[in-house]
C-alpha cells in the first residue's frame, strides 16, 4: 500500500490492487483486495481495475469474475444489482449470488 499524500483526502491508493465488496440482502459474499472484477452490465460485460474513475452502473444477470491477481480468479453467478466505484473500492450490490466452481 502507498499512503495518501500529505494534505490530501484521507484514502489509500493500493499498488495495482483495489478493494472489492460483494453484498446481497442476506450477507456479505466477498470482501478483500483484488486485481480487478469483470461484471455483467445491462448493456454488456465490463471490467473494473485499480484506480478506475468513479462509476455507478446497473448490472444484469450473469457471471462475475473476481480477479484475485493476474493468474487466479473466483467466479460467481449474480442476479441483477448495481456497482459503485469510488476511491479505489468497488461495491457490488446484487439481488442474489452463488459461487461457481471452475
Amino acid at each position: 500500500m502507498i499512503p495518501a499524500w500529505p494534505g490530501s483526502l484521507s484514502f489509500t491508493i493500493y499498488d495495482h490492487n483495489m478493494l472489492l465488496e460483494v453484498l446481497t440482502p442476506e450477507r456479505k459474499l466477498y470482501a478483500g483486495e483484488v486485481y480487478g472484477v469483470q461484471l455483467p452490465g445491462i448493456d454488456g460485460s465490463f471490467e473494473i481495475l485499480d484506480k478506475h474513475a468513479p462509476l455507478i452502473a446497473a448490472l444484469g444477470n450473469g457471471k462475475m469474475k473476481v480477479l484475485k491477481d493476474k493468474a487466479h480468479a473466483e467466479f460467481f453467478t449474480i442476479s441483477g444489482g448495481f456497482v459503485e466505484v469510488l476511491r479505489n473500492k468497488a461495491t457490488v450490490l446484487v439481488e442474489g449470488a452463488v459461487a461457481v466452481e471452475k
